[in-house]
C-alpha cells in the first residue's frame, strides 16, 4: 500500500517539473484555417453570392443560396469556437462559455431571418445607404403605419441580432486569449502559416466591425486584450503564437477600420444615415449608393 504513496521529496520533485517545463501549446493552424476559411466563405462572401446567384434557381418565395450560406454558418462557428476552447491551455468557466454559444445561435438565428427579408427589398428597390423612412419604396406604402413593422424588423437585424451575434463571439475569443501566455521563448513568434492568415483574418475583422456596426464591443475587446498583456508581462508571461495571432488580427483590423473611415469622411450622404460622432459606414450601404449613382 505503501507504492500509492508519494514522499515529500518526490512531490516537490514533480511540482518543480511542471512549474519549470510548462505545457506547450502549439500554433492551432488548422483551427484558425478554417476559422478564416468558413468565415470569409460564408460570412462576407453571403451576400456575393446573393447577388450573383440566379433568381431562377431559388424564388424569392424560398430561401437563397446566401440563406444556405448563413444556416452553415451558424452551425460551423459555434463548433469551430467549442474547438478552439477545447484546446485552452488554461481552464475555462465552462458555464460562461456555454452562455456565450446559446447567445450566439440565437443572434445570428435572428440574423438570418432579418437579412433574409432585406435583401428580397433590395431587390424590389431598397437603398442600404438611407434610413427606413428616407427610402423610395416606403413613401408609398399604406397604410403608413407598415413603415414601423419596417423599422422594427431593421431594429432586429442590424441592432439587437448585431449585439447578441457579436458580444458572445467576442467575449469567447477574449476567454480563450486570457489563457494564450507563457515564459518559454521559443513559443513567443509566430509560425509561417499565423503570418499567411493573418491579412484573411484581419480584412474579416474589418468588415465584421464596418458591416455589423460593432466598433464599441470590438474596441473594448481589443482594449482588455491590451491590459491582459500588460497585467501578465508583469508576472514574466507574453502571448504565445495563438494570443500572437489574435491581437495582430485585431490590430490590422483597426488599422483598417481607420483608413475606411477616412476615406469617406465627407460623404454628405452616408452622414445622414450615420450621424454623430460613431461614424463607420457600412460597405455594402456604401456600395448601394455608388451603384445608384452610376
Amino acid at each position: 500500500m505503501h507504492a500509492a504513496y508519494l514522499t515529500r521529496s518526490e512531490a516537490f520533485h514533480i511540482a518543480d517539473f511542471y512549474t519549470t517545463c510548462p505545457r506547450k501549446a502549439q500554433f492551432h493552424t488548422d483551427l484558425w484555417c478554417y476559422f478564416t476559411v468558413q468565415n470569409c466563405l460564408l460570412d462576407f462572401g453571403r451576400p456575393l453570392v446573393k447577388i450573383f446567384c440566379p433568381l431562377e434557381w431559388l424564388p424569392l418565395s424560398k430561401p437563397s443560396a446566401g440563406d444556405y450560406f448563413h444556416m452553415l454558418y451558424n452551425i460551423t462557428t459555434p463548433f469551430l469556437l467549442l474547438k478552439l476552447i477545447e484546446r485552452s491551455p488554461k481552464t475555462l468557466p465552462r458555464s460562461a462559455v456555454y452562455l456565450c454559444i446559446i447567445t450566439f445561435v440565437m443572434g445570428a438565428s435572428i440574423h438570418l431571418v432579418g437579412e433574409s427579408i432585406n435583401h428580397r427589398l433590395l431587390l424590389s428597390g431598397y437603398q442600404l445607404h438611407m434610413s427606413v423612412r428616407e427610402n423610395p419604396i416606403m413613401k408609398n406604402l399604406r397604410p403608413e403605419t407598415l413603415i414601423d413593422s419596417f423599422e422594427l424588423l431593421q431594429y432586429y437585424d442590424e441592432s439587437l441580432a448585431h449585439c447578441m451575434w457579436y458580444a458572445p463571439l467576442f467575449l469567447i475569443l477574449f476567454l480563450y486569449f486570457t489563457g494564450c501566455f507563457t515564459v518559454v521563448k521559443a513559443q513567443k513568434t509566430m509560425p509561417i502559416s499565423a503570418w499567411l492568415l493573418l491579412g484573411p483574418s484581419g480584412l474579416y475583422y474589418w468588415y465584421l466591425v464596418t458591416e455589423g456596426q460593432i466598433f464599441i464591443p470590438f474596441i473594448l475587446t481589443f482594449f482588455a486584450m491590451t491590459a491582459t498583456v500588460v497585467h501578465q508581462k508583469r508576472k514574466g508571461f507574453l502571448p504565445d503564437g495563438n494570443g500572437l495571432f489574435l491581437l495582430y488580427s485585431f490590430s490590422l483590423s483597426l488599422v483598417l477600420v481607420t483608413i475606411w473611415v477616412a476615406c469617406l469622411w465627407n460623404d454628405e450622404v452616408l452622414r445622414r444615415k450615420y450621424p454623430g460622432v460613431m461614424y463607420i459606414p457600412e460597405p455594402w450601404a456604401v456600395y448601394t449608393l455608388l451603384v445608384g449613382s452610376i
